[in-house]
């Protein structure tokens, strides 16, 4: 059996090298790659304590999460996205300050009702072709 290293991890099954084995990671892929927590957490204002009370940790493991020094598991994540009133995967993906702020605001806003609405007047639009002009 392999031990994990920054070249070696034993996903792939105990006791057999695989192609996967062998893989080394970037420092872009440390504890699930890159993520825009950080640039949300500045879109909302909020000082790395101020995210860290919402959360209910310390302002050094919100540095970490941000840094990538600490994995943002699946419970980080739905934890984060409440306090930054975003979703998991907006996080995960997209970087704030290059998405259009109203839609981003109108989505944080709307209750799940309503950004469903949302969801089925956008995908009309863009069904249909609809330009607005």
């Amino acid at each position: 059996m392999f031990d994990a290293s920054p070249h070696y991890h034993n996903l792939c099954g105990a006791g057999v090298i695989t192609f996967c084995d062998n893989r080394i990671m970037s420092s872009d892929d440390k504890n699930g790659g890159p993520n825009h927590l950080k640039a949300w957490r500045e879109f909302r204002e909020l000082s790395q304590q101020q995210l860290a009370d919402a959360v209910g940790t310390t302002q050094h493991q919100v540095a970490y999460l941000e840094s990538g020094e600490r994995g943002l598991s699946a419970k980080w994540l739905r934890k984060l996205a409440v306090a930054l009133d975003t979703t998991v995967g907006m996080i995960l993906d997209h970087d704030p300050h290059e998405l259009d702020s109203d839609i981003v605001e109108i989505w944080a806003t709307a209750s799940n009702r309503q950004r469903k609405q949302i969801s089925e007047i956008a995908r009309t639009i863009l069904k249909t072709g609809t330009d607005g002009d």
